[in-house]
Order: structure tokens, then sequence, then C-alpha cells
């Protein structure tokens, strides 16, 4: 007795439809469709790079497939040193499965517990690869990245302003104008740096205990920019980790009649105790994360209540899972997460990506307003923030493609531009 399974009759149904229209495979297709299980077998076949120079020095991650279909990532600040380390990585990859993030993750992570891989150079560079392998895993599947890391839990991601190179002198018009730009760009939030080297107040140039004078000025310029700033424009302030802790406590307390979104490392991540001592002498939020790696970095940090806000930077951290777990670890000390961010649009999408799926989610960083030409260039879908505001994409994987001729206007002389090993 002939007994039907769902296959065969899936497979009479519809083989004579495929033999009118004279597509055969159309049975075979349905089969696949049909199958439990299924996914596109990959394998890894090449990683190249290019550098760039715009805020400060990135680096740019692809890796390539089998099957043609191609990641990107990219990586920041602690990039330079990243090049060779990403060839060093290769070499671990080869002929492996794309899709097996967390695998490929580990096995270079612990390849080198002798050679860097707790923090700084070995990490970042290994978080351009990890994005570039999300991106890959997305367009294998067909979804964005933040459905596989959970789903959204919102529909776009609130951005924030860095003014620039556009120092806020109280009276000043270029820094009115500038604070008008941010307002007409529609963004709802802002930061501005207040330690400044060259200070005429300042009498050491290694020391950074703050003089009267100076703290005077770094009161003024808070000041000017929230009396001319609207009121609908949150404010947050840098002190990029420069001063002692008694500096940072006087600083802190003078900055709690602005109500600042935060007050951005008062003191160096180095010393939790100091970060922690100057959070509890103060009502203003203190933020810091920028300079941590991996959620190994992040546990003492939150475990000791240093912070009200973590700020880790998602293209130099160890990468988008990576983050997802530094998100959760925040969440369980009800801390939110506002991402440092001074990348590309690819790395900034593949930020968002992330933001997307953290229920904890604060606000994301945007540091191109003085190359704006070139941000929008960057890749092929043009803007991607809207009035304040990156819209989540359909798109799969991270979402954004790379516009090389707009890209390559920022590289670094002399570098390869993604050659093949051997050739540059």
């Amino acid at each position: 007795m002939n007994h039907l399974t769902r296959r065969s009759l899936v497979k009479s149904s519809f083989m004579p439809l495929a033999g009118m229209m004279g597509l055969p495979s159309i049975s075979e297709a349905a089969q696949t469709a049909g199958s439990p299980y299924r996914r596109p077998k990959l394998r890894i076949t090449e990683v190249r790079t290019a550098e760039v120079r715009v805020h400060g020095y990135q680096v740019h991650v692809r890796v390539y497939t089998d099957q043609g279909i191609i990641g990107q990532g990219e990586t920041t600040d602690a990039s330079e040193g990243n090049v060779p380390l990403i060839r060093s990585f290769a070499r671990m990859l080869m002929g492996q499965d794309p899709l097996n993030v967390e695998a490929a993750f580990e096995r270079i992570r612990t390849a080198g517990i002798f050679a860097g891989a707790q923090s700084g150079q070995y990490v970042t560079a290994l978080t351009g690869v990890e994005t570039a392998l999300w991106d890959i895993a997305g367009k294998a599947l067909g979804l964005p990245v933040y459905q596989l890391l959970g789903g959204r839990v919102r529909d776009r991601v609130r951005v924030y302003c860095d003014s620039g190179a556009r120092e806020m002198i109280p009276g000043n018009e270029r820094s009115k104008a500038r604070i008008q730009e941010i307002h007409d760009l529609g963004f709802t939030a802002m930061k501005i740096d207040i330690d400044d080297a060259g200070d005429p107040a300042r009498f050491d140039r290694v020391n950074w205990t703050a003089s009267n004078g100076e703290i005077e000025h770094m009161v003024a310029k808070v000041a000017f920019t929230r009396e001319t700033c609207p009121k609908n424009i949150d404010l947050a302030v840098d002190m990029h980790g420069r001063y002692d802790a008694g500096t940072a406590k006087r600083v802190a307390r003078e900055m709690e009649p602005f109500k600042l979104l935060w007050l951005e490392e008062p003191v160096p991540p180095e010393n939790i105790d100091a970060m922690r001592d100057v959070r509890a002498s103060t009502s203003t939020p203190i933020c810091c994360g920028e300079n941590i790696f991996l959620r190994h970095g992040f546990r003492e940090l939150l475990e000791k209540r240093a912070v009200d806000i973590v700020m880790p930077d998602f293209q130099k951290c160890g990468g988008l899972l990576e983050s997802r777990k530094i998100a959760d670890m925040a969440h369980t000390y009800y801390v939110p997460v506002a991402p440092h961010a001074v990348t590309s649009p690819i790395g900034m999408m593949a930020t968002a990506q992330v933001c997307a799926a953290i229920p904890n989610f604060l606000v994301q960083e945007w540091h191109w307003i003085d190359s704006q030409d070139l941000w929008r260039n960057w890749v092929k879908e043009g803007e991607i923030i809207q009035k304040g505001f990156i819209p989540l994409p359909e798109r799969p994987g991270i979402g954004v493609e790379m516009n090389e001729e707009g890209a390559r206007k920022a590289q670094v002389p002399g570098t390869p531009w993604f050659e093949a090993a051997g050739r540059g």
C-alpha cells in the first residue's frame, strides 16, 4: 500500500504545475522550504580590511563567504594595529560557518589570553570581525540583526549630537550657531566638552587638578549652553577622564543646578572606587564606559554602583552580542545604556541594531557634525538619521551597505582598500 506523506503530497501537487509552467525546480524548492531546520550552509573564505580617518582612526572589516554573502563591521579608537590582528584572526575563521558567531568569538578570544585579549586593540579588532559575522547571519537568514538579538523593543533609536569642534564659548556667535544647527537638525539631546588643555587658568601641563579659574570657565560654558539651548534638548557634559577625584567632586556639585543628562568620566575609568566616590558625592548623574572592554570589564563598575549610566562603545567593547550582554548586566542594576559612538553610518547602524533590542537603552551618540557631507555619502542608503532618530530598517543584516566612492575619500593614505591578503 502507498502511504501519502507531507513531502509526497507537496511533490505530487507541485509537479503538474511545474511541468506546465516549464519550472521543474518549483517542486524541489517547495520541498526544501518545507523541510525543517534548513538554513544556508556557508563557509568563510576570506577577511579583508580598509583603514579610514574621520573622527579619529577606524578600520572597516569585510568577511567573505563561499556563497557570495559579505559581512561588514567597523572598529574605532583602539583601531591602530587592528589590521595585523584581524589578519591573524582570519586564519582561525577560514572554512568555518559564519552563522556560529558565538563559537567564532570565543575561539578567537580564548586563543588570545596571552596576547592581550582582555581589552584594548585585541578586543577592538575582534569586535569588527564579530560585527561582520552578524551582518552575514542576518543576510543569510533574511532578517535584521536586531531580530537575531531578541527582536526590537522600539521602532527608532534616539540619537544625541556631540557638538564637535566648536567649543562652547559664552557669548560666541559661532557657538550659538552650532547650538542652533543641532536644534535645526532635530536632535533632542546634545553633548559638550569642558576639559580644556589650553585653558589660561591651567598652571601645569601634566597635572589635571583644576584651579578655581578653570572650574569657573567650565561652569560658564555649561551655563551658556543651557541658556542658549532650547529647554526640550537634554544636555550632557564630558570631562574625558582627565581630572582627579577632588576636581571631579567639585565640578559635579557645580553641575547640579543644570540638571544634566549626565557628567561623563569626571575621573579616569581605571579606578572604580574613585568613580564610585564621585557618584556618591553628587546628584548629578555620572556616566562611564567608553574605555571599558567586554562584559567582564563592566562587572565591578556595576557591582560597586559606581555609575548611573554605562556607555560602552559597541564598535570596540567586544561586538554586538557582547554589547547585548553588557546591557543585560546593567539592566539587573536598573542602569540605562547610552552607547558611545563615533563611527561611520556602518558602525552607527550596527550599534542601533543592538539599541533596538535592549529595554534599558537611553540614547546613542553621533559625532560627525563637522563631516556631514562625508557622513551622508558613506552608505548607499544615504542619511540614516531623521530628526534626531535612526528609524530601524527592515533590511537584512546591519541594514546599510558602503558607498565605495564616498567612503574612500577618508581612506588613510598608503593603506590597502579591501585587498586580498598578500596584495596590500
